[in-house]
């Protein structure tokens, strides 16, 4: 199975450039799965129902969201109607929507996608760790249970996230990072067969600051005083995302690679 992850949507350069850019990756890549964090795709701050439905008639399987998740408070019922938006796992019990789904594909495989959020320089949530052992109790990867299972880590830490990585070892399929908005250059499988990479990059205009734009951000960091909201920058978008092959009798990863296409970041296929 082939599993196409894209990191973190920022505004409206990231949906351009999935919207534009997915049927090419579709004639070439063929991915069976296809997430996307989705959690800053409305202006750089959460995301809306109206978002989230043109993601899905695109074609896109699952949105995972993160920190910003209920910056939108339409979404709140939205989410609690719609399996196929998650919000980070470890939030508290109570809290609208899911963190965690089993999807079937068109070829009839079945996909588990976890979303979770890390703590460190983050909220102060529930255990991201003991949240995901929980949850890897009740199923069992390959072997005619779970066909894959993909997991989206969503912390500042990479230690955080290499942590999650080495947990879920031979568990499951994938483990990706999101939230800091760069790609990382280590895509990897792990020892017992779980694919990795520490942050899969954003789907956005990479002349900016992570996605907004450069004066405002500069002014935070330069003045310290209150000044212009932080918005998306608007140039031509970059996707960055991984793409993982796994073994269908296992689960594990074959192969894994990442995807830069479009905008500033040099186009990177994989193979």
């Amino acid at each position: 199975m082939k599993i196409l992850y894209m990191g973190d949507v920022i505004g409206r350069s990231g949906r351009d450039v999935i919207i534009e850019r997915l049927g090419e990756i579709r004639a070439r890549l063929a991915p069976d799965f296809v997430v996307v964090n989705g959690e800053n795709a409305a202006h750089g701050f959460g995301i809306t129902p109206k978002i989230a439905d043109e993601f899905f008639a695109a074609g896109i399987d699952v949105v995972t969201l993160g920190n910003h998740s209920w910056d939108q408070r339409e979404i709140m019922p939205y989410m609690d109607g719609e399996p196929r938006l998650l919000r980070p796992l470890n939030y508290p019990a109570g809290t609208p929507g899911r963190g965690v789904g089993i999807y079937p594909t068109t070829r009839g495989r079945k996909v588990m996608v976890v979303q979770l959020m890390g703590r460190l320089f983050m909220d102060p949530l529930d255990d991201p760790f003991a949240a995901l052992e929980k949850e890897l109790a009740k199923v069992r990867l390959g072997a005619g249970a779970m066909d894959a299972i993909i997991v989206d880590i969503h912390a500042e830490a990479s230690s955080e996230k290499m942590s999650v990585g080495h947990l879920a070892d031979g568990r499951v399929s994938l483990v990706v990072g999101s939230h800091s908005h760069v790609p990382t250059a280590d895509s990897q499988i792990l020892p017992n067969g779980t694919a990795y990479q520490t942050d899969a990059g954003m789907c956005g205009d990479y002349d900016s600051v992570i996605g907004m734009k450069k004066e405002a951000a500069i002014h935070k960091f330069v003045r310290k005083i209150p000044g212009e909201r932080l918005s998306p920058a608007e140039g031509a978008g970059t996707l960055c995302g991984v793409l993982v092959e796994t073994d269908d009798r296992t689960g594990l990863a074959k192969s894994v690679a990442p995807l830069r296409l479009g905008g500033r970041l040099a186009e990177t296929w994989p193979g």
